[in-house]
């Protein structure tokens, strides 16, 4: 039985022009075939370049392609994976300063917080108000969203391209 497809978008928000062939090799190591980004310049950090890439593959490739861009350092990416039969939706964001945040979505991209994560938020607070709302800013990956939100404003209208046979 194979595994159920599905569709994402890996959003390669700023690199360093030296990085480019370096997440383009990792994203063939995912897809086993050639993958041509297309690099237009990031206005919001001068002298790094971004690219856009809708990708179609089994469920898990998401974290396929968040798993190989997050070792290549100085790269500011997010991948979002669509809920598929039997698997929940996802995003991936990275950034050189925070590291890696994963959060489950729903069909309409929106961060799911499971019932067990807001529990260990109101019982880590022990009482404190400001410290559940720390917590809960946490689940919800706001720091990242704070970070990756110039970035975002700067790719509008950018060229996108397709990614098929991965995994």
């Amino acid at each position: 039985m194979s595994s159920p497809t599905t569709r994402g978008v890996l959003y390669v928000h700023s690199a360093p022009q030296a990085l480019c062939p370096h997440i383009q090799w990792a994203l063939e190591s995912v897809s086993r075939g050639r993958t041509d980004l297309e690099w237009t310049p990031q206005n919001a950090e001068p002298g790094c370049v971004r690219a856009e890439l809708e990708w179609s593959g089994r469920a898990g490739t998401g974290a396929l392609l968040a798993s190989a861009l997050r070792t290549l350092g100085r790269i500011r990416f997010e991948v979002t994976e669509n809920p598929s039969q039997g698997s929940d939706g996802s995003r991936w964001s990275f950034t050189p300063d925070l590291g890696i945040f994963h959060a489950t979505t729903d069909a309409a991209g929106n961060i799911c917080v499971s019932e067990d994560r807001i529990r260990y938020a109101f019982e880590a607070a022990g009482g404190d108000p400001s410290a559940v709302v720390s917590e809960l800013s946490l689940a919800l990956g706001e720091a990242w969203d704070e970070e990756l939100e110039p970035f975002r404003h700067a790719a509008e209208g950018a060229p996108v391209r397709w990614l098929h046979r991965v995994g």
